[in-house]
């Protein structure tokens, strides 16, 4: 299912803590940051906090620029975005600030704390996830009521957790120039598994005496489950194909080869270069060494299904990424019956123990360049 673009935000002193153990909130912002982040939120259709952020800072959450909120009315959306909080006791402070300011408001909770949450009479709708917190779950809700881009907040306990879980698509870092240096003080991120390899910055900005960094995750998924990056690569492959020269007789096709740890191999489009009749998978893949010890985890992300049949060539694409060695490929889009009747790359590449995951939401960018042999 569809779930919501996550951007992680947070502000760090420069020895990593989120607060100090004072009784007043460390502000690590400037001010001119804090209306960035205002502006963030004035651009995003919920925005969520864990309990223990609820607790320890009693946040309002909302918009404060009139003008921003006058924008979202105008634009045909609420005043202010879905307020958000996940706990897994259920149990919360009917009296918070959060409650009481701004729009309407969620709860997801465990099925033990919905019953804590309703009893405390919260000015929200509490939701149960079952035995535990299911982050996927959650997001796919959130998805259902609408929730397309989601800003979280805090605390250090959710950013880790939906790092390593793959679903988040951005972070935005604000450094702060001061340390902290107390052991028991909250940090941004806990110990665990994340992803291998670098992140991709993608924006970094000075504001006044803070710096704004914004990275994006770059490593593919694992077994089935889509990760935030396998979007990303996606929608690489399905920008790709609108390069392709034009044809009557082939459709257009993009294709990027990505390595376990984020790193890309090679990218490729039909018709690349000289080749009329050149696959896009079959362009990426020949720019990578066959020996390459990358290429067995890696993932092959095609904005249309990898061919089973073709006559331009011996082996069609499916073939040559099982002669690769790959075992992993994402695609937008299963390949229609204009020239092959139930051509069915997935089935070949599954039958020979590959995993192949669809992302439907991506198969009107894959078609895009294609209408003309659709019609």
């Amino acid at each position: 299912m569809p779930l919501p673009y996550v951007l992680l935000s947070a502000a760090v002193s420069l020895d990593g803590y989120l607060d100090d153990t004072g009784p007043e909130r460390l502000l690590l912002s400037s001010p001119a940051d804090f209306d960035r982040v205002d502006e963030v939120r004035a651009s995003v259709d919920a925005i969520l906090v864990g309990a223990g952020t609820i607790r320890a800072d009693n946040p309002r959450l909302l918009v404060n620029s009139p003008e921003r909120r006058a924008a979202r009315v105008a634009a045909g959306h609420p005043e202010y975005p879905l307020k958000v909080t996940v706990s897994g006791s259920g149990d919360l402070d009917p009296a918070a600030k959060f409650w009481h300011t701004g729009g309407e408001k969620v709860v997801y909770t465990t099925d033990k704390g919905a019953r804590t949450a309703r009893a405390a009479g919260l000015a929200a709708d509490v939701v149960a996830l079952g035995a535990d917190l299911d982050w996927r779950r959650l997001l796919t809700d959130l998805h259902a009521r609408g929730v397309h881009r989601l800003m979280v907040e805090g605390g250090g306990t959710i950013h880790t957790q939906l790092l390593q879980e793959g679903l988040a698509d951005e972070l935005q870092l604000v450094l702060a120039p001061l340390f902290v240096g107390d052991p028991s003080a909250p940090r941004l991120f806990g110990p665990g598994a994340y992803q291998a390899g670098r992140l991709r910055l993608v924006e970094s900005r000075r504001i006044q005496d803070v710096v704004l960094m914004r990275y994006e995750p770059t490593a593919p998924g694992k077994h089935g489950v889509p990760a935030a990056a396998d979007h990303h690569w996606l929608r690489l492959a399905c920008e790709l194909a609108e390069l392709c020269p034009p044809s009557e007789t082939a459709f257009s096709v993009g294709a990027v080869v990505v390595a376990a740890d984020g790193t890309e191999l090679a990218r490729g489009h039909s018709r690349e270069g000289t080749d009329p009749v050149v696959h896009a998978e079959e362009a990426a893949l020949a720019k990578i060494d066959p020996e390459d010890p990358r290429l067995p985890s890696a993932t092959v992300y095609s904005s249309l299904e990898p061919c089973a049949h073709r006559s331009s060539r011996p082996a069609p694409c499916a073939r040559l990424i099982l002669d690769a060695g790959v075992r992993r490929v994402v695609t937008a889009w299963r390949e229609p019956d204009t020239f092959v009747v139930a051509a069915d790359g997935t089935g070949l590449l599954t039958a020979a123990g590959v995993d192949v995951l669809e992302l439907p939401e991506y198969a009107d960018r894959a078609k895009a360049p294609n209408q003309h042999l659709l019609t």
